[in-house]
Formats: structure tokens, sequence, C-alpha cells
């Protein structure tokens, strides 16, 4: 697991076409991760640029802010993605025999909310953490999104769960994102 995450550029201004992702006048691309060995490092490499070429598109560098994450001090967080969460179920049938390696999972599939949480338990054991953390509800749920990156395409949804767990989890969860592949951009948690 790496323990770092990032949005996809925003661009409140842009004129929007539907179907489309548009971009254009000032935005914003929030980088994080619960490591302050990544961060420190990233923003260092940031902060000396001016231009940033993200998949063609030049954006240029205004400035950097950081951010904290909330305390979450009350144990519990209402998180909602503004990428898609990605998740990869097992690839078993009911009799334990693999009949896929590519088991993508929705929101929808009631085995999500499990592979969700056994994520988020990895994480916190990634990080030296208690893995105290449930995932209580699914909430809002986007629609259903596929990305390419590398070999195929990876599907998911924007989602709101609310979890309840150790307070310093939930901030490590916030500064890294929900899900697989946070850092290909999927499962950034609006800030």
């Amino acid at each position: 697991m790496m323990p770092f995450g990032h949005s996809a550029p925003v661009f409140p201004h842009a004129r929007k076409t539907r179907g489309s992702y548009t971009a254009g006048g000032p935005g914003a691309i929030e980088f994080g991760s619960p490591l302050m060995e990544i961060v420190e490092p990233l923003a260092q490499g940031l902060a000396g640029r001016e231009l940033l070429d993200w998949g063609g598109v030049a954006l240029r560098l205004t400035g950097l802010r950081a951010l904290e994450p909330p305390s979450f001090g009350s144990g519990r967080a209402v998180f909602r993605t503004t990428t898609p969460v990605v998740v990869k179920g097992s690839g078993r049938d009911e009799n334990g025999e693999r009949v896929t390696r590519q088991e993508w999972l929705l929101p929808d599939d009631p085995s999500w909310p499990v592979y969700v949480q056994r994520n988020l338990e990895r994480k916190a054991e990634t990080l030296g953490l208690k893995p105290d953390v449930r995932v209580e509800s699914v909430g809002w749920v986007g629609p259903k999104r596929s990305f390419a990156v590398g070999q195929g395409k990876k599907p998911g949804c924007a989602v709101e769960v609310a979890v309840s767990g150790d307070p310093e989890l939930l901030g490590a969860l916030w500064s890294w994102g929900l899900g697989q592949a946070n850092s290909a951009g999927f499962g950034w948690i609006t800030a």
C-alpha cells in the first residue's frame, strides 16, 4: 500500500460541457498523505515548479497551501469522495474457487462495505495504527465511472460513507483516501 493520494484537478469557473471534463482558469488540485515523510518532499518539489504537466494539460502553479485534517474527536466521520472509490473483491465463487482475477465491486454489491472496511484496516496496519475502524453506512452514491489506469479500466463510484474509529486513524484516512488505487487518483475525500 502506498500512503499517498490526490484529487483530480478542479476548475470551478471553467465553462461546463456535458459529457466531458472541462479545464480552464483558476483551479486546484489536492495531494495528500498521512506521512510527513511523503508530504514534505512532495511540497518542496512542487514549490520549485511553475508548471505541472497533467496528462498533457499544463497547470500553472500559483501557490501551495497545507491543510490539516479535521480532529474527528467524536470518533465518527462522514467521508464524501470527489473521485470514484475502487474496490476489488476476492474473485472467488461461493465454493472458494477463483473465477476471475478482476472482480470489481460497486456500492450496490452486498460485499462492498466489507471490502472497504478491510481496506481501511490494512491502511491502519500499514501506518502502525490500531485497525479500530468500522464502515457504519453508505449514503450517497454517484454514477459509475471507469478510468483507464495502466492496463485495463478500473470502475468505481464517488460515495459518501459514515465511518467510526480511532480519531488518529480517521485523520490519516482523510489524508489518504478511500478504497484502492489512491495514488492513481481514486477515492479522494473532499477537503
